[in-house]
């Protein structure tokens, strides 16, 4: 009878272990630390989609890098020219939605850079601006806090002509409205952003073939922390480009792998 009851308790440990293991894994995956991810709606980088989930290259790109480094990503709307706000309080612990990197290399701690953007200007075809210098005197809109309005109203960029007026704006939206309305000439960002939002009105609308700016996109901490972290997911993020898969994901949202990657500079 003891043997009986011996073989009866070592079956059951048995069974409540092999039973216990995918709630103990679970467990596990829903205790990783949270790395909360700040940006606004960018697409194809950081946007909504029509499930109201994350979606786009830099979210796709969280996700796989976070996997690696045993984080649970969490995706924040917020209000881009207040970031360093959302920064500074603690409410996001990175910046996460094509943000450039040069010029900007002391203000935060970064990873990358990862990927390369060219800065543009998108138009109306019959507006009769064809290269940069027709710029000169024309209202252009911007987002608040980005490269584009660094570049437009700075005025100590080569080539690059003085504005009547430019309008910083505080999301995407608002600066494709603006065009659509005939209350600028002309809109500056992201290319693939705004060749998204001329192919959406080929015969309407058209991108300059000049460029504005060259980007190298990173992810930003707060200055002087999370420096072991970043520096890992700097490694891991080279590590993509080599395998290939940073080039998938890219390519999976239309854009130029090698413009993207920075194989080539070519305008």
């Amino acid at each position: 009878m003891k043997k009986y009851i011996a073989v009866i308790f070592v079956c059951v440990t048995m069974l409540g272990m092999a039973c216990g293991q995918k709630p103990d894994s679970g467990k596990e995956r829903e205790e990783l630390p949270q790395l909360i991810i700040g940006s606004d709606n960018y697409e194809p980088y950081n946007y909504l989609d029509d499930d109201g989930n994350p979606a786009g290259i830099d979210v796709e790109l969280a996700e796989a890098v976070c996997d690696k480094l045993g984080y649970t990503p969490v995706f924040l709307r917020i209000t881009w020219d207040k970031k360093d706000e959302y920064l500074d309080n603690g409410e996001v612990d990175c910046l996460w939605g094509s943000f450039t990197m040069n010029d900007r290399e002391n203000q935060y701690q970064w990873a990358g850079p990862y990927l390369y953007s060219r800065q543009v200007v998108a138009v109306q075809k019959n507006s009769g601006i064809t290269k940069i210098s027709d710029l000169e005197g024309k209202r252009i809109a911007v987002q608040a806090t980005t490269k584009p309005e660094e570049i437009l109203l700075k005025g100590s960029f080569p080539g690059i002509p003085e504005a009547e007026r430019v309008y910083s704006m505080s999301g995407m939206d608002e600066i494709y409205a603006s065009l659509r309305k005939g209350y600028v000439d002309a809109i500056a960002g992201h290319e693939s952003a705004l060749e998204r939002f001329v192919q959406s009105a080929p015969d309407t609308y058209c991108m300059l073939d000049e460029s504005l700016y060259i980007s190298e996109l990173g992810v930003a901490f707060k200055k002087d922390t999370h420096q072991e972290l970043a520096q890992k997911m700097t490694q891991i993020l080279e590590q993509m480009q080599e395998d290939g898969t940073l080039g998938g994901i890219v390519e999976k949202y239309g854009l130029d792998v090698q413009k993207a990657l920075g194989v080539t500079n070519a305008e």
